[in-house]
């Protein structure tokens, strides 16, 4: 299979979605891989480090989509290369659809087959291709969330940890899923006051069981995301509804009682955010400020960390690399029921039921399309 690499176009996005460790798997199947120049620079990797691996490095990248069965990327294509998917092609990255519907009207036109990493499933009901990047950008967040509060930044100069006789910030986590989990660990180790709103009990016990009660952990109600909002210097939104749109639990009404300067971190703005005044941002301007209150909704967090993030997602994403260049991938997602959950748009339909409900869209079963 001709297998394609383009360099990521996203703002300040530096992953690639092939390392040179891949790229020699695949060559060595006896499957064609093309690199675009400079793809893995970003994260540590170059061209003559796949060309060791035994891919081509080519510079053209006209000539690279054009000539591609299957395309692997990390975030979801831009217009331009939207432009160039054709009905004959695989697609295999994050797209997150459900809050791009543009994107979604354009990758069903192209007639491509698109395969998202962040629903497919795996034997316990995990998402394991979402989970690296979860972890990532669950750490990042309190990172990003402290360096937001210093007083330079828009923020209200609280120190996490605090210092003697000083007590520290509080740091509210909503959700406690993988990212409200590691944002919660992070926020632990800086020494700040933590708390964990989630509507699982069995989660909250193990989390509870699992930290000996250094976080608190609060049943997630109106009253609670209230209390939040008025006591917390950081909240941290790590909600997730596999590929539909993040429910808003902040609304704009609620920022008028929280303390000037604190800090809203929205992990879940691939989804289209769970703060009712969130709106995507980059690396190049990460933060905003709505009434006081400091915004930080990078949508691709994990990018400033580039070399952990690409080795991280790929040693997740390779098996299913591998399955697709294999046996193609109607057979790949025949042969796996997890994986079958990944395709999210073929020929025109949306295949993700949670996608064509986003936007009044006719959802056809995945299954019935891979047993054709």
């Amino acid at each position: 299979m001709k297998i394609a690499v383009p360099k990521e176009i996203k703002n300040h996005e530096y992953r690639v979605a092939l390392t040179p460790t891949g790229a020699r798997e695949l060559v060595g199947r006896g499957h064609s891989v093309s690199v675009q120049a400079t793809a893995g620079e970003g994260a540590g990797f170059s061209d003559s480090d796949y060309e060791v691996a035994g891919a081509q490095v080519e510079a053209n990248v006209d000539a690279l989509w054009k000539s591609a069965e299957l395309i692997l990327k990390v975030k979801e294509p831009q217009a331009e290369e939207v432009a160039r998917l054709t009905a004959n092609q695989t697609l295999f990255t994050y797209l997150h659809l459900a809050a791009e519907e543009k994107l979604t009207q354009g990758l069903m036109a192209s007639g491509a087959t698109c395969i998202a990493y962040e629903t497919i499933t795996d034997a316990k009901g995990g998402l394991p291709l979402l989970a690296p990047m979860s972890t990532v950008a669950g750490r990042m967040a309190v990172q990003a969330g402290a360096h937001s509060l210093e007083k330079a930044q828009g923020g209200s100069g609280v120190l996490l940890p605090g210092v003697p006789g000083v007590a520290p910030g509080k740091v509210t986590v909503i959700g406690g899923g993988v990212v409200g989990e590691n944002a919660a660990r992070m926020a632990l180790g800086l020494g700040a006051e933590v708390t964990i709103l989630d509507k699982s009990i069995a989660r909250l016990e193990v989390l509870d069981d699992r930290y000996q009660g250094r976080i608190k952990t609060v049943y997630s109600t109106a009253d609670a995301l209230d209390q939040a909002a008025k006591e917390s210097d950081m909240i941290v939104g790590a909600i997730l509804i596999p590929g539909a749109a993040a429910p808003k639990l902040i609304t704009r009404a609620m920022l008028a009682d929280m303390k000037p300067g604190s800090v809203l971190v929205d992990v879940a703005i691939d989804q289209g955010g769970c703060f009712e005044t969130s709106k995507p941002t980059t690396h190049a301007e990460p933060t905003y400020i709505v009434d006081g209150i400091v915004h930080y909704c990078v949508a691709n967090m994990p990018g400033a960390v580039a070399r952990t993030s690409t080795l991280g997602l790929t040693n997740a994403t390779l098996p299913f690399v591998l399955a697709l260049a294999d046996k193609g991938w109607q057979q790949a997602l025949k042969d796996d029921p997890h994986f079958l959950p990944g395709l999210n748009v073929h020929n025109g339909q949306v295949t993700y039921q949670a996608v064509a409900d986003a936007f009044g869209l006719e959802s056809v079963d995945p299954a019935s399309i891979v047993s054709l």
